[in-house]
């Protein structure tokens, strides 16, 4: 077990620059579609966005059981809401890679009778479920954060002389509401680490959206949601400091 983690591990950094050329490839191919004079460049970006996507499947191989000892880990926290949420994350990410697998093996012919439509929706769904019980970890600990910075009472100070400082907001918008987003602002300020994971799960959110069919979008937002967010990953990978911990 340990060493396909540490196989896995290794291969996580290929995965994430993979993926960033993928959806670079289909940005790139979205903004050039009408341009019929860079019509062999398209084709060649397309083949490939289309390597990079088969290159990653074969990455993700054994995916599944890191998820599950993730999962394992998360189990073992004491804060229950981060808890929850990150093993039931990890277990949608578990099942996501179980039937990315799967799709993977009929795509090579090992699985010849595999319903691709099926699989790739399930597939979708743990998806999305696993984005959505990420993002709801981050949403908690920026609330958690916000209610900390709140009853600092420096803060308060500071915050009441950025108030004071811009009556006139003050006075048109509700000064709660202009307080809350101060608040909101420095909590990410602070902790560039959950500022980097809302924003890479946000966007991340509008892949399974768009092939669920419950939130079209054209295939230029796609792909740049999608390699915004895998630059950011990237970066996580580079500066572990900015991964946000659990």
């Amino acid at each position: 077990m340990d060493l396909v983690q540490n196989v896995m591990n290794q291969s996580q950094g290929r995965d994430r620059v993979f993926r960033a050329t993928q959806y670079a490839c289909a940005l790139s191919v979205y903004a050039l579609r009408n341009n019929y004079q860079q019509k062999q460049l398209v084709n060649k970006l397309k083949s490939l966005e289309a390597n990079m996507s088969a290159g990653r499947k074969l990455f993700r191989l054994g995916n599944a059981i890191n998820a599950i000892e993730a999962a394992k880990r998360s189990a073992q926290l004491s804060e229950r809401a981060i808890c929850l949420c990150l093993t039931a994350a990890n277990v949608s990410r578990a099942l996501y890679f179980a039937c990315d697998n799967v799709l993977w093996a009929a795509g090579v012919g090992l699985l010849p009778s595999v319903r691709k439509e099926r699989w790739n929706v399930n597939a979708s769904r743990c998806h999305l479920l696993s984005l959505v019980m990420s993002l709801t970890r981050d949403v908690y600990v920026l609330s958690q954060l916000m209610v900390q910075r709140a009853r600092d009472k420096r803060f308060r100070q500071e915050m009441m002389s950025h108030l004071n400082q811009n009556p006139e907001v003050a006075e048109v918008v509700i000064p709660h509401l202009d307080a809350f987003l101060f608040l909101l602002l420095q909590s990410f300020k602070s902790h560039p680490a959950v500022l980097l994971d809302t924003i890479k799960n946000v966007c991340d959110l509008s892949i399974p959206l768009d092939k669920l069919g419950l939130y079209k979008s054209n295939a230029g937002v796609v792909a740049f949601c999608g390699l915004v967010s895998s630059l950011i990953g990237i970066v996580t990978l580079v500066r572990p400091e900015l991964r946000i911990k659990p």
